[in-house]
């Protein structure tokens, strides 16, 4: 991650330093300490060397690295959360590339605001030889057309693009701008990171609060940290609010307590971090480790996830993954659901709590949805096929004239009721299985029972054909 950051920063910061900002009116780089200046934007790295973090992408030899250190960065995607560093690093590769840094919020710019730039790109290139990087923040709120409009633009040259969004770009962009960019994903800043940025604001009398001469506890700088959830620029608005609260130079847990407030978890209900999480859910119980169950599941319910949502996928496990290895706990997470829409949070919390440890406990057996799956195909490639006669209903003497239900036998009048002979499926299927009894919790006992009547019908197959 990069020192001071944005998810992108909407509201026209002033350029890095080299850069130029031709968002509306050109400002001036900002020199010296100004208050004005919020302090995760006054600690935004100025140059690649001040860059923290994101080794994946930004250690030494890394390809993206090599690429801004040798001026040739391509055109990119910067995907990640908020606070990780996509504004910083768009400015850093500018300000590298000696470019000029044009930036566009696609919440407020549209086509038109994009021609501009593009007009002015070329204006300077023919001017004075300078390239321009026009970076577009949430660039995923962009329809296809706004989308389209960078395409010719991207492909000659004119521009140098980087767009930043924290949603998934698979499904947030077209095909068309995608297949012109390189995606690159940052992680949410660390806790040693997040935490060695703030030590550095706190000691920082250029750019920082070093002039202040403020001090704080390493315990409580780890504590920010964390409680960040990976979002630089959150933690050092902390520090700043607490900072105008400090007394006699100490800040105290009180104005820490007082300015961090609830804890806001990583969580979008359309987002990567809503299906991401679920997915962990779903998974820590088919896994049957309860633990991790109830980690995320808590997670989701104090991140604001609909109870009822969740009600509703716990249900689904109880038949996906635990099927028939315990069949009467499909009951029991629908009542839990139930409770839920009856009782309202958090009272109802212990309900799911109690439904999910249980479900992530319980045997599991994927065999129903296995044969669900194995029926659907059959029926793909064999299509409508028809109905065995003697299993075809025969209300009519004409029916019974033309054999319907000839030769059936009933399984209640067999001495066992059982008739072993007799099959079921249509003619081209016969000796299919689609259902294969698994072997844990209650269906073990199925499976012995399956496997002895079909042994019994195989041994004696065709007998009640003629009968």
């Amino acid at each position: 991650m990069t020192a001071a950051t944005g998810s992108g920063d909407l509201f026209g910061d002033p350029p890095a330093a080299g850069a130029e900002e031709v968002s509306g009116a050109e400002a001036p780089a900002a020199t010296g300490l100004d208050d004005s200046v919020p302090l995760a934007e006054r600690m935004r790295p100025r140059q690649l060397g001040e860059v923290l973090g994101q080794d994946h992408l930004l250690a030494p030899g890394a390809a993206l690295r090599r690429a801004i250190e040798g001026g040739q960065p391509p055109s990119m995607i910067l995907w990640g959360p908020p606070g990780c560093g996509k504004t910083t690093l768009a400015r850093v590769v500018a300000d590298t590339g000696a470019l000029a840094f044009a930036t566009l919020s696609a919440v407020l710019a549209g086509v038109k605001d994009v021609r501009a730039v593009v007009e002015q790109a070329r204006a300077r290139r023919a001017a004075r030889g300078q390239g321009t990087l026009l970076f577009i923040d949430e660039i995923h709120r962009f329809n296809k057309a706004q989308q389209d409009a960078l395409l010719p633009h991207i492909e000659d040259g004119t521009i140098r693009f980087i767009g930043a969004t924290t949603e998934n770009p698979s499904f947030a962009l077209n095909n068309a701008l995608l297949s012109r960019l390189r995606v690159y994903r940052l992680q949410p800043v660390t806790v040693p990171v997040i935490g060695a940025l703030l030590r550095q604001a706190l000691t920082d009398a250029e750019r920082g609060l070093g002039h202040k001469g403020l001090h704080l506890d390493d315990e409580w700088i780890d504590r920010l940290a964390a409680a960040a959830d990976g979002d630089a620029r959150r933690a050092l608005n902390w520090l700043e609010t607490a900072a105008d609260l400090a007394e006699g130079g100490e800040i105290t847990p009180e104005a820490l307590r007082a300015v961090m407030g609830a804890q806001a978890l990583q969580f979008d209900r359309q987002g990567d971090a809503f299906y991401d999480q679920i997915s962990a859910l779903h998974k820590s119980v088919r896994g049957s480790d309860p633990d991790a169950a109830v980690y995320w599941l808590v997670r989701m319910l104090d991140s604001g996830c609909d109870p009822g949502y969740l009600g509703r996928r716990l249900l689904r496990m109880a038949y996906e993954d635990i099927g028939l290895a315990a069949v009467g706990l499909a009951g029991r997470v629908l009542a839990a659901w139930e409770t839920v829409e009856r009782l309202g949070r958090p009272e109802a919390d212990l309900a799911l709590v109690q439904a999910v440890i249980e479900l992530a406990s319980a045997p599991k057996s994927n065999s129903a949805y296995v044969a669900l799956g194995q029926a659907r195909r059959a029926l793909a490639e064999t299509g409508s096929l028809s109905v065995p006669l003697h299993l075809r209903n025969a209300p009519t003497a004409l029916m019974r004239e033309e054999g319907f239900g000839k030769g059936y036998r009933y399984d209640h009048d067999e001495p066992d009721g059982f008739s072993r002979g007799q099959t079921y499926l249509p003619e081209d299927l016969l000796g299919q299985r689609f259902y294969r009894a698994g072997r844990a919790g209650t269906e073990r006992v199925l499976a012995e029972r399956l496997e002895s009547l079909r042994k019994d019908r195989e041994d004696d197959n065709g007998a009640g054909e003629d009968g």
